[in-house]
Protein backbone atom coordinates (compact mmCIF):
# COMPACT_ATOMS: atom_id res chain seq x y z
CA UNK A 1 0.00 0.00 0.00
CA UNK A 2 1.24 3.40 -0.97
CA UNK A 3 2.28 5.63 1.79
CA UNK A 4 0.19 8.92 2.95
CA UNK A 5 2.67 11.75 2.82
CA UNK A 6 0.91 13.17 5.39
CA UNK A 7 2.47 10.35 7.23
CA UNK A 8 6.21 10.13 5.74
CA UNK A 9 8.45 12.22 8.07
CA UNK A 10 11.49 14.59 6.86
CA UNK A 11 13.70 16.34 8.00
CA UNK A 12 13.60 20.14 6.81
CA UNK A 13 15.65 22.52 8.66
CA UNK A 14 18.15 21.64 11.01
CA UNK A 15 20.68 24.21 12.76
CA UNK A 16 24.03 24.34 15.53
CA UNK A 17 25.97 26.81 17.45
CA UNK A 18 29.29 27.36 18.92
CA UNK A 19 29.53 30.36 21.32
CA UNK A 20 33.22 30.99 22.84
CA UNK A 21 32.61 35.01 25.07
CA UNK A 22 35.54 36.80 25.58
CA UNK A 23 33.92 37.32 29.09
CA UNK A 24 31.98 34.57 30.64
CA UNK A 25 29.44 36.83 31.33
CA UNK A 26 28.50 37.57 28.19
CA UNK A 27 27.59 33.97 26.98
CA UNK A 28 24.89 32.58 26.28
CA UNK A 29 22.86 30.03 28.58
CA UNK A 30 21.41 26.89 27.72
CA UNK A 31 18.16 28.21 26.71
CA UNK A 32 19.96 31.25 24.41
CA UNK A 33 21.56 28.18 22.32
CA UNK A 34 18.72 26.11 22.04
CA UNK A 35 16.90 29.18 21.02
CA UNK A 36 19.39 30.31 18.61
CA UNK A 37 19.86 26.76 16.83
CA UNK A 38 15.96 26.20 16.02
CA UNK A 39 16.36 29.81 14.40
CA UNK A 40 18.95 28.77 12.43
CA UNK A 41 17.04 25.45 11.78
CA UNK A 42 14.23 27.31 10.75
CA UNK A 43 16.00 29.56 8.06
CA UNK A 44 17.31 26.20 6.68
CA UNK A 45 14.17 24.98 6.22
CA UNK A 46 11.11 27.44 5.46
CA UNK A 47 9.84 30.28 7.24
CA UNK A 48 7.25 29.89 9.61
CA UNK A 49 7.89 26.20 10.85
CA UNK A 50 8.90 27.31 14.45
CA UNK A 51 5.34 29.59 14.85
CA UNK A 52 3.93 26.62 13.42
CA UNK A 53 5.56 24.17 15.53
CA UNK A 54 3.16 21.99 17.31
CA UNK A 55 5.61 19.69 19.26
CA UNK A 56 8.53 20.65 20.98
CA UNK A 57 11.10 18.38 22.43
CA UNK A 58 14.44 19.71 24.41
CA UNK A 59 16.79 17.15 25.12
CA UNK A 60 17.89 17.68 29.47
CA UNK A 61 20.82 20.32 30.31
CA UNK A 62 22.87 19.70 33.66
CA UNK A 63 24.94 22.93 33.26
CA UNK A 64 22.33 25.19 34.38
CA UNK A 65 20.43 23.36 36.83
CA UNK A 66 18.39 26.17 38.00
CA UNK A 67 16.87 26.53 34.95
CA UNK A 68 15.62 23.37 34.14
CA UNK A 69 12.52 22.13 32.82
CA UNK A 70 13.51 24.83 30.23
CA UNK A 71 10.54 24.02 27.47
CA UNK A 72 8.57 27.31 29.18
CA UNK A 73 11.40 29.74 28.48
CA UNK A 74 12.51 27.99 25.29
CA UNK A 75 8.53 28.83 24.12
CA UNK A 76 8.75 32.02 25.68
CA UNK A 77 12.25 33.25 24.11
CA UNK A 78 11.05 32.00 20.42
CA UNK A 79 7.68 33.33 20.75
CA UNK A 80 5.52 30.01 20.42
CA UNK A 81 3.06 28.04 21.50
CA UNK A 82 3.18 24.15 20.72
CA UNK A 83 0.67 21.89 22.33
CA UNK A 84 3.25 18.90 23.40
CA UNK A 85 5.95 19.87 25.05
CA UNK A 86 8.09 17.11 26.50
CA UNK A 87 11.90 16.34 27.78
CA UNK A 88 14.36 13.50 27.94
CA UNK A 89 13.94 11.99 31.84
CA UNK A 90 17.96 13.35 31.96
CA UNK A 91 20.80 14.47 29.89
CA UNK A 92 22.02 11.08 28.49
CA UNK A 93 23.44 10.62 25.12
CA UNK A 94 20.85 8.43 23.24
CA UNK A 95 18.04 11.40 23.63
CA UNK A 96 18.28 13.14 20.51
CA UNK A 97 17.64 9.98 18.87
CA UNK A 98 15.25 8.88 21.04
CA UNK A 99 13.31 12.14 20.53
CA UNK A 100 13.91 12.02 16.47
CA UNK A 101 12.15 8.46 16.26
CA UNK A 102 9.36 10.20 18.44
CA UNK A 103 8.68 12.91 16.25
CA UNK A 104 8.67 10.31 13.37
CA UNK A 105 6.12 8.38 15.45
CA UNK A 106 4.35 11.42 16.44
CA UNK A 107 4.08 12.77 12.46
CA UNK A 108 3.19 9.09 11.26
CA UNK A 109 0.29 8.88 13.85
CA UNK A 110 -0.96 12.32 13.13
CA UNK A 111 -0.51 13.64 15.87
CA UNK A 112 1.58 16.70 15.10
CA UNK A 113 2.41 18.26 11.88
CA UNK A 114 5.85 20.14 12.83
CA UNK A 115 7.90 19.20 15.70
CA UNK A 116 11.24 20.61 16.96
CA UNK A 117 13.74 19.01 18.53
CA UNK A 118 16.80 20.54 20.33
CA UNK A 119 19.29 20.84 22.98
CA UNK A 120 22.11 22.65 24.61
CA UNK A 121 24.81 23.14 27.21
CA UNK A 122 26.82 25.92 28.90
CA UNK A 123 29.17 23.99 30.27
CA UNK A 124 32.18 26.27 29.30
CA UNK A 125 30.90 29.23 30.36
CA UNK A 126 29.19 27.33 33.59
CA UNK A 127 33.10 26.14 34.30
CA UNK A 128 34.42 29.89 34.01
CA UNK A 129 31.93 31.42 35.76
CA UNK A 130 32.32 29.03 38.70
CA UNK A 131 35.78 29.66 38.98
CA UNK A 132 35.04 33.17 40.29
CA UNK A 133 33.53 31.23 42.94
CA UNK A 134 34.42 28.70 45.85
CA UNK A 135 32.17 26.33 47.87
CA UNK A 136 32.84 26.77 52.05
CA UNK A 137 35.11 24.33 51.41
CA UNK A 138 37.10 26.15 49.23
CA UNK A 139 36.43 23.48 46.31
CA UNK A 140 35.93 24.61 43.08
CA UNK A 141 31.61 23.29 41.94
CA UNK A 142 32.12 20.68 39.50
CA UNK A 143 29.34 20.84 36.94
CA UNK A 144 29.52 17.12 36.28
CA UNK A 145 30.22 15.71 39.38
CA UNK A 146 27.48 17.83 41.52
CA UNK A 147 24.45 16.89 38.89
CA UNK A 148 22.13 16.14 40.89
CA UNK A 149 21.64 12.11 39.37
CA UNK A 150 25.35 11.58 40.33
CA UNK A 151 25.38 13.12 44.24
CA UNK A 152 24.65 10.14 45.24
CA UNK A 153 27.24 7.87 47.54
CA UNK A 154 27.08 4.40 47.62
CA UNK A 155 29.33 0.88 47.57
CA UNK A 156 30.92 1.95 43.69
CA UNK A 157 31.07 5.49 44.83
CA UNK A 158 33.79 4.85 47.30
CA UNK A 159 35.57 2.99 45.43
CA UNK A 160 35.95 5.81 43.09
CA UNK A 161 33.17 5.15 40.66
CA UNK A 162 31.36 7.97 39.87
CA UNK A 163 31.58 9.61 36.96
CA UNK A 164 30.89 7.83 33.27
CA UNK A 165 34.80 8.86 32.90
CA UNK A 166 35.22 6.05 35.73
CA UNK A 167 32.92 3.45 34.32
CA UNK A 168 33.87 3.28 30.67
CA UNK A 169 37.18 1.80 31.52
CA UNK A 170 36.22 -0.88 32.84
CA UNK A 171 34.55 -1.84 29.33
CA UNK A 172 37.72 -1.04 27.62
CA UNK A 173 39.84 -2.81 29.70
CA UNK A 174 37.51 -6.16 30.28
CA UNK A 175 36.51 -5.96 26.05
CA UNK A 176 40.03 -5.47 24.80
CA UNK A 177 40.85 -8.68 26.87
CA UNK A 178 37.78 -10.86 25.21
CA UNK A 179 39.22 -9.81 21.95
CA UNK A 180 42.51 -10.79 22.39
CA UNK A 181 44.38 -7.44 22.15
CA UNK A 182 47.29 -7.06 23.91
CA UNK A 183 47.60 -3.29 25.49
CA UNK A 184 49.72 -2.05 22.43
CA UNK A 185 47.28 -2.85 19.55
CA UNK A 186 43.98 -2.09 21.73
CA UNK A 187 45.13 1.57 22.41
CA UNK A 188 46.56 1.21 18.44
CA UNK A 189 42.88 1.12 17.82
CA UNK A 190 41.86 3.65 20.04
CA UNK A 191 44.47 5.72 18.16
CA UNK A 192 43.29 5.35 15.13
CA UNK A 193 39.83 6.29 15.71
CA UNK A 194 40.37 9.47 17.70
CA UNK A 195 43.05 10.37 15.36
CA UNK A 196 40.46 9.65 12.40
CA UNK A 197 37.93 12.01 14.37
CA UNK A 198 40.37 14.99 14.91
CA UNK A 199 40.59 15.06 10.95
CA UNK A 200 36.79 15.17 10.43
CA UNK A 201 36.81 17.46 13.18
CA UNK A 202 39.31 19.98 11.83
CA UNK A 203 37.37 19.82 8.09
CA UNK A 204 33.90 20.88 9.95
CA UNK A 205 33.38 24.41 10.79
CA UNK A 206 30.57 23.73 13.59
CA UNK A 207 33.37 21.58 15.91
CA UNK A 208 35.13 22.78 18.95
CA UNK A 209 38.62 21.85 18.45
CA UNK A 210 40.38 21.92 14.93
CA UNK A 211 43.40 20.35 15.49
CA UNK A 212 44.12 17.10 14.00
CA UNK A 213 46.11 15.02 16.19
CA UNK A 214 48.08 11.55 14.87
CA UNK A 215 47.21 8.13 16.77
CA UNK A 216 50.21 8.36 18.88
CA UNK A 217 49.66 11.65 20.05
CA UNK A 218 45.93 10.48 21.43
CA UNK A 219 47.30 7.62 23.77
CA UNK A 220 50.45 9.30 24.70
CA UNK A 221 50.28 11.12 28.15
CA UNK A 222 51.86 14.21 27.69
CA UNK A 223 51.41 18.20 29.09
CA UNK A 224 48.35 18.39 26.98
CA UNK A 225 47.09 15.13 27.23
CA UNK A 226 47.19 13.89 30.85
CA UNK A 227 46.07 10.90 31.83
CA UNK A 228 42.60 10.00 33.37
CA UNK A 229 41.24 7.10 33.94
CA UNK A 230 43.52 4.15 32.58
CA UNK A 231 44.01 3.42 29.81
CA UNK A 232 42.03 7.19 28.83
CA UNK A 233 43.88 9.70 28.39
CA UNK A 234 42.39 13.45 27.65
CA UNK A 235 42.45 13.69 23.70
CA UNK A 236 39.97 9.85 25.25
CA UNK A 237 37.22 11.52 26.58
CA UNK A 238 34.41 13.83 25.88
CA UNK A 239 35.36 16.99 26.00
CA UNK A 240 32.19 18.81 28.06
CA UNK A 241 33.85 22.21 28.45
CA UNK A 242 31.75 23.52 25.40
CA UNK A 243 29.14 26.29 24.51
CA UNK A 244 27.29 24.32 22.08
CA UNK A 245 23.54 23.89 20.60
CA UNK A 246 21.91 22.17 17.78
CA UNK A 247 18.49 21.78 16.49
CA UNK A 248 16.73 20.33 13.89
CA UNK A 249 13.10 20.32 12.48
CA UNK A 250 10.67 17.35 11.01
CA UNK A 251 7.52 17.74 9.14
CA UNK A 252 5.79 15.43 7.01
CA UNK A 253 6.63 15.26 3.19
CA UNK A 254 3.25 17.03 2.47
CA UNK A 255 3.75 19.52 4.40
CA UNK A 256 7.14 20.06 3.13
CA UNK A 257 5.90 20.56 -0.64
CA UNK A 258 3.01 22.60 0.61
CA UNK A 259 6.05 24.94 2.15
CA UNK A 260 7.96 24.96 -0.79
CA UNK A 261 11.35 23.29 0.11
CA UNK A 262 13.06 21.83 -2.20
CA UNK A 263 12.86 17.90 -2.41
CA UNK A 264 16.56 17.53 -2.99
CA UNK A 265 16.84 19.01 0.60
CA UNK A 266 14.60 16.53 2.29
CA UNK A 267 16.35 13.94 4.35
CA UNK A 268 13.84 10.33 5.06
CA UNK A 269 13.69 8.89 7.95
CA UNK A 270 14.22 5.37 8.75
CA UNK A 271 13.33 2.65 11.35
CA UNK A 272 15.22 2.99 14.97
CA UNK A 273 15.92 0.61 17.22
CA UNK A 274 16.87 1.08 20.99
CA UNK A 275 17.55 -0.84 24.42
CA UNK A 276 19.48 -0.63 27.52
CA UNK A 277 21.55 -2.28 30.30
CA UNK A 278 20.23 -1.97 33.76
CA UNK A 279 21.06 1.66 35.55
CA UNK A 280 23.28 0.40 37.74
CA UNK A 281 25.92 -0.61 36.55
CA UNK A 282 26.87 -2.73 38.69
CA UNK A 283 24.36 -4.97 37.77
CA UNK A 284 26.06 -5.76 34.42
CA UNK A 285 26.56 -9.48 33.50
CA UNK A 286 29.72 -8.51 31.83
CA UNK A 287 31.92 -5.38 30.91
CA UNK A 288 33.13 -7.34 28.02
CA UNK A 289 29.83 -6.45 25.79
CA UNK A 290 26.90 -5.15 25.61
CA UNK A 291 23.89 -7.00 24.57
CA UNK A 292 21.52 -3.97 24.06
CA UNK A 293 23.98 -2.08 21.69
CA UNK A 294 24.36 -5.28 20.06
CA UNK A 295 20.58 -5.45 19.25
CA UNK A 296 19.95 -1.84 19.03
CA UNK A 297 22.27 -1.88 16.23
CA UNK A 298 21.34 -5.06 14.45
CA UNK A 299 17.81 -4.66 14.47
CA UNK A 300 18.02 -1.46 13.41
CA UNK A 301 20.19 -2.99 10.19
CA UNK A 302 17.03 -5.50 9.89
CA UNK A 303 14.74 -2.94 9.91
CA UNK A 304 15.91 -1.13 7.03
CA UNK A 305 17.12 -4.09 5.15
CA UNK A 306 20.70 -2.43 5.28
CA UNK A 307 24.32 -3.41 5.93
CA UNK A 308 27.56 -1.89 6.47
CA UNK A 309 28.05 -2.07 2.99
CA UNK A 310 24.89 -0.07 1.79
CA UNK A 311 25.65 2.93 4.79
CA UNK A 312 27.83 5.58 3.18
CA UNK A 313 27.79 7.25 6.34
CA UNK A 314 27.96 6.45 9.88
CA UNK A 315 28.04 8.23 13.23
CA UNK A 316 29.20 6.07 16.59
CA UNK A 317 29.05 7.66 19.45
CA UNK A 318 32.45 8.05 20.93
CA UNK A 319 32.04 9.29 24.61
CA UNK A 320 35.56 7.14 25.56
CA UNK A 321 36.94 4.54 22.70
CA UNK A 322 34.90 1.20 23.89
CA UNK A 323 31.95 2.50 22.47
CA UNK A 324 32.87 2.66 19.03
CA UNK A 325 34.87 -0.37 19.33
CA UNK A 326 32.18 -2.62 20.22
CA UNK A 327 29.94 -0.79 18.04
CA UNK A 328 32.04 -0.62 14.98
CA UNK A 329 32.53 -4.92 15.78
CA UNK A 330 28.76 -5.24 15.71
CA UNK A 331 28.55 -2.98 12.24
CA UNK A 332 31.13 -4.79 10.90
CA UNK A 333 32.42 -1.21 10.50
CA UNK A 334 36.25 -1.41 9.07
CA UNK A 335 38.77 0.76 10.95
CA UNK A 336 40.16 2.63 7.81
CA UNK A 337 37.03 4.57 7.41
CA UNK A 338 35.27 7.24 9.27
CA UNK A 339 32.89 6.47 12.45
CA UNK A 340 31.92 10.03 12.59
CA UNK A 341 30.31 13.22 10.54
CA UNK A 342 30.45 15.47 12.83
CA UNK A 343 34.06 15.07 14.63
CA UNK A 344 33.28 13.13 18.24
CA UNK A 345 33.03 14.19 21.59
CA UNK A 346 36.91 15.28 22.43
CA UNK A 347 36.89 17.39 19.22
CA UNK A 348 33.67 18.01 17.53
CA UNK A 349 32.66 18.76 20.88
CA UNK A 350 30.70 16.68 23.63
CA UNK A 351 27.82 18.76 25.20
CA UNK A 352 26.19 16.14 27.75
CA UNK A 353 23.61 14.47 26.30
CA UNK A 354 23.30 17.02 23.12
CA UNK A 355 25.81 15.63 20.82
CA UNK A 356 23.97 13.44 18.84
CA UNK A 357 21.90 16.39 17.85
CA UNK A 358 25.30 17.44 16.42
CA UNK A 359 25.51 14.49 14.67
CA UNK A 360 22.22 14.65 13.25
CA UNK A 361 22.88 18.41 11.75
CA UNK A 362 25.95 16.94 9.92
CA UNK A 363 24.48 13.64 8.89
CA UNK A 364 21.76 15.84 7.30
CA UNK A 365 24.43 17.81 5.51
CA UNK A 366 26.56 15.26 4.18
CA UNK A 367 23.39 12.92 2.66
CA UNK A 368 21.56 16.70 1.09
CA UNK A 369 22.05 16.97 -2.81
CA UNK A 370 23.17 13.25 -3.24
CA UNK A 371 22.33 9.94 -2.75
CA UNK A 372 23.54 8.10 0.80
CA UNK A 373 22.43 6.30 4.12
CA UNK A 374 24.12 7.01 7.12
CA UNK A 375 23.30 5.10 10.25
CA UNK A 376 23.52 7.04 13.94
CA UNK A 377 24.01 4.77 17.14
CA UNK A 378 24.05 6.58 20.03
CA UNK A 379 24.93 5.47 23.49
CA UNK A 380 24.38 6.89 27.18
CA UNK A 381 24.43 7.25 30.57
CA UNK A 382 26.90 4.32 32.02
CA UNK A 383 27.02 2.33 28.48
CA UNK A 384 23.58 2.21 29.60
CA UNK A 385 21.02 3.40 26.96
CA UNK A 386 21.02 2.25 23.22
CA UNK A 387 19.27 3.65 20.01
CA UNK A 388 20.15 3.06 16.34
CA UNK A 389 18.21 4.89 13.31
CA UNK A 390 18.94 5.62 9.76
CA UNK A 391 18.99 8.74 7.64
CA UNK A 392 18.54 8.92 4.32
CA UNK A 393 18.52 11.22 1.27
CA UNK A 394 16.12 8.97 -0.54
CA UNK A 395 12.64 7.58 0.97
CA UNK A 396 12.78 4.38 3.40
CA UNK A 397 9.64 2.93 3.27
CA UNK A 398 9.61 3.04 6.58
CA UNK A 399 6.14 3.37 7.63
CA UNK A 400 5.37 5.29 11.72
CA UNK A 401 4.71 4.90 14.37
CA UNK A 402 6.69 2.32 15.27
CA UNK A 403 7.32 0.79 18.35
CA UNK A 404 11.75 1.01 18.47
CA UNK A 405 11.83 -0.93 21.88
CA UNK A 406 13.69 -4.35 21.28
CA UNK A 407 14.86 -4.75 25.31
CA UNK A 408 13.12 -8.16 25.67
CA UNK A 409 15.52 -9.14 23.24
CA UNK A 410 18.19 -7.56 24.89
CA UNK A 411 17.19 -9.19 27.99
CA UNK A 412 17.29 -12.82 26.16
CA UNK A 413 20.74 -12.32 25.42
CA UNK A 414 22.12 -11.19 28.37
CA UNK A 415 23.68 -13.79 30.84
CA UNK A 416 23.14 -14.39 34.80
CA UNK A 417 23.70 -11.11 36.63
CA UNK A 418 26.35 -12.14 39.35
CA UNK A 419 25.43 -10.95 43.67
CA UNK A 420 27.66 -8.17 44.80
CA UNK A 421 29.29 -9.28 48.32
CA UNK A 422 30.48 -5.93 49.60
CA UNK A 423 31.96 -7.41 52.93
CA UNK A 424 34.33 -10.13 50.95
CA UNK A 425 37.82 -10.94 51.79
CA UNK A 426 39.78 -13.26 50.24
CA UNK A 427 40.75 -14.98 46.49
CA UNK A 428 39.42 -13.75 43.53
CA UNK A 429 39.85 -13.29 39.57
CA UNK A 430 40.49 -10.09 38.46
CA UNK A 431 37.07 -9.06 36.18
CA UNK A 432 38.42 -5.64 35.21
CA UNK A 433 39.54 -2.79 36.22
CA UNK A 434 40.79 0.67 35.76
CA UNK A 435 43.72 3.29 37.52
CA UNK A 436 42.13 6.93 38.30
CA UNK A 437 44.94 10.05 37.95
CA UNK A 438 44.84 13.62 39.17
CA UNK A 439 44.91 16.64 37.65
CA UNK A 440 48.66 16.77 38.03
CA UNK A 441 49.00 13.11 36.51
CA UNK A 442 49.84 11.22 39.62
CA UNK A 443 47.79 8.16 40.44
CA UNK A 444 44.85 8.82 42.39
CA UNK A 445 44.19 5.15 42.70
CA UNK A 446 43.36 1.28 40.98
CA UNK A 447 40.04 0.34 41.29
CA UNK A 448 39.45 -2.87 40.31
CA UNK A 449 36.31 -5.86 39.86
CA UNK A 450 36.69 -9.29 40.55
CA UNK A 451 34.97 -11.93 41.31
CA UNK A 452 34.44 -14.96 44.20
CA UNK A 453 35.14 -18.61 43.31
CA UNK A 454 31.47 -18.42 43.92
CA UNK A 455 30.86 -16.31 41.00
CA UNK A 456 29.99 -12.93 43.24
CA UNK A 457 30.86 -9.49 41.90
CA UNK A 458 33.56 -7.27 44.35
CA UNK A 459 35.21 -3.94 44.26
CA UNK A 460 38.51 -3.10 45.90
CA UNK A 461 41.27 -0.60 45.36
CA UNK A 462 44.72 0.01 45.10
CA UNK A 463 46.55 2.19 47.08
CA UNK A 464 48.99 4.80 45.04
CA UNK A 465 51.77 3.46 46.93
CA UNK A 466 51.04 0.08 45.46
CA UNK A 467 53.80 0.57 42.92
CA UNK A 468 54.13 -2.99 42.08
CA UNK A 469 50.23 -4.11 41.42
CA UNK A 470 49.43 -0.83 39.64
CA UNK A 471 52.45 -1.65 37.31
CA UNK A 472 50.82 -5.01 36.67
CA UNK A 473 47.86 -3.35 35.88
CA UNK A 474 49.11 -0.42 33.25
CA UNK A 475 52.87 -1.90 31.71
CA UNK A 476 51.07 -4.04 29.19
CA UNK A 477 53.40 -6.47 29.97
CA UNK A 478 50.66 -9.11 30.48
CA UNK A 479 46.93 -9.25 30.56
CA UNK A 480 45.84 -8.54 34.17
CA UNK A 481 42.09 -10.20 33.67
CA UNK A 482 41.53 -13.60 34.68
CA UNK A 483 44.84 -12.96 36.63
CA UNK A 484 44.17 -14.46 40.28
CA UNK A 485 44.73 -12.19 43.48
CA UNK A 486 43.13 -11.52 47.12
CA UNK A 487 41.32 -8.66 48.29
CA UNK A 488 42.00 -8.03 52.42
CA UNK A 489 40.50 -5.39 54.40
CA UNK A 490 41.63 -1.91 54.81
CA UNK A 491 41.68 0.47 57.83
CA UNK A 492 38.96 2.99 56.57
CA UNK A 493 36.66 0.42 55.44
CA UNK A 494 37.52 0.13 51.99
CA UNK A 495 38.75 -3.62 50.63
CA UNK A 496 42.85 -3.75 49.27
CA UNK A 497 43.15 -5.68 45.97
CA UNK A 498 46.51 -7.74 45.05
CA UNK A 499 48.32 -10.39 42.79
CA UNK A 500 49.13 -13.20 44.42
Amino acid sequence: MELNPERIPVIVGVGQVNDRPDQPGDGLDPVGLMAEALRRAERDGAAGLLMDCDSLAVVTQIGWPQLNPVEDALCAALGIVPAHRTHTPGPNGDGPTRLLNDAANRIGAGEATICAIVGGEALRTAGQLAALKRREDGAKPNALRDAPHRRKEGYAQSYGLTLPVDVYPLYENAARSAWGQPLAEGQAESGALWAGMSAVAADNAHAWLDDVVSAEEVVTPSSRNRPIAFPYTKFQVANASVNQGAGFLVTSLAEARRRGIAEQRLIHIGYGAAAREDADFLERDSYAASPSLAVSIERALDLNAVTAADLDHVELYSCFPCVPKMARRVLGWPLDRPITVFGGLTFGGGPIGNYMSHAVVSMVERLRGRPGTGLLFANGGYATYNHTIILSSEPTGARFPQDYDYQAEADARRGPIPAIDEAYTGPVTLETYTVQYTRSGEVRMGTVVARTASGKRVLACIPAEDGETLATLTDGARDPVGLDGVIEAGADDLRRFRFC
